[in-house]
């Protein structure tokens, strides 16, 4: 039976990655994502999951913060849609993650990395074909520093392989579990990954679906989300019909939608309508293409 439970909904994705009770998970992911040069060996959760968190809060903000051997500072975050001014949203955390080390009398050479790892499930960047993308501060010859770095794992842009072949590249073994895990069966994401990191994954989500009251918040942060989802894309649609009714900023939405568009036909495979063509489309006309590509690639990849 396929576990049920999509570890990409905040909730289970705390479960996963932010427990104090689970390091080889969080252990795994950070070197997958970092490239473990050096191996981060040790790493202790600063804000453990509770379960009272939820019932004070359900719109309380899931994202994870840890700590490795060295000081390195990380924040880990799960993003099923993409809000307004995320790229700036996402340098002020990484940002106020490293000032917050110095305090009153403290040294620069006190100073520890301050690193970002957000995962989205959307398309934040539709000009790179790259599913993860690493930022730092840095000119086009030297990087000038290691102490901020900002990571994005972008997950619609992988292609899961339909063969049975074993992954091996953490970081791709990491994407096609984050995808995949909730269509899957414990036997079929061993058989897959190997890594005995994924096993002791897939009994964090087992676990999620067989309590009643971790299986309750997990549907309470899932409804939450849709609901999120769906506000935001209502949104979106009438502020694109009132900018294509009054012609304000028509050409600029008009590329990013076109741009969206182009983007989603290259990961499910169909050919690229070329931008040309795309000119004289209505925002009615990008939605329905839009919705149609990202229902083919839904159900593909069930």
């Amino acid at each position: 039976m396929a576990i049920g439970i999509d570890p990409t909904v905040d909730f289970a994705f705390k479960k996963l990655l932010g427990s104090p009770d689970h390091p080889a998970i969080t252990l795994h992911f950070l070197n997958a994502v970092l490239g473990g040069d050096p191996e981060i060996t040790e790493v202790e959760i600063l804000n453990p999951i509770l379960d009272r968190d939820f019932d004070e809060d359900r719109l309380s903000i899931l994202d994870i913060n840890a700590r490795d051997a060295d000081g390195k500072l990380f924040n880990i975050e799960m993003q099923t849609t993409l809000p307004s001014e995320l790229p700036e949203r996402l340098t002020y955390y990484v940002c106020s993650l490293f000032v917050s080390q110095l305090g009153r009398g403290g040294s620069y050479h006190e100073l520890r990395p301050a690193i970002g790892i957000c995962v989205l499930d959307g398309i934040l960047l539709p000009d790179s074909a790259a599913i993860h993308s690493d930022f730092r501060l840095r000119s086009f010859e030297s990087v000038l520093t290691d102490h901020l770095q900002l990571h994005l794992l972008e997950l619609p842009k992988y292609d899961p392989p339909s063969d049975n072949v074993k992954i091996a590249d953490p970081i791709e073994a990491w994407v096609y579990f984050l995808r995949q895990a909730e269509y899957l069966t414990a036997d079929q994401i061993a058989d897959r990954l190997g890594s005995p990191t994924f096993v002791e994954a897939v009994g964090v989500l087992e676990m999620i679906a067989r309590t009643p009251k971790e299986r309750e918040l997990y549907e309470a942060r899932l409804k939450l989300q849709r609901d999120e989802a769906a506000r935001l894309r209502h949104a979106r649609e009438q502020g694109l019909e009132q900018g294509l009714e009054q012609g304000l900023e028509q050409g600029l939405q008009q590329g990013h939608l076109a741009g969206r568009l182009q983007t989603l036909q290259e990961i499910v495979g169909d050919p690229v309508t070329p931008i040309d063509d795309l000119r004289s489309l209505t925002a009615e006309d990008f939605s329905s293409r839009i919705a149609d590509v990202q229902s083919r690639l839904r159900d593909r990849d069930a």
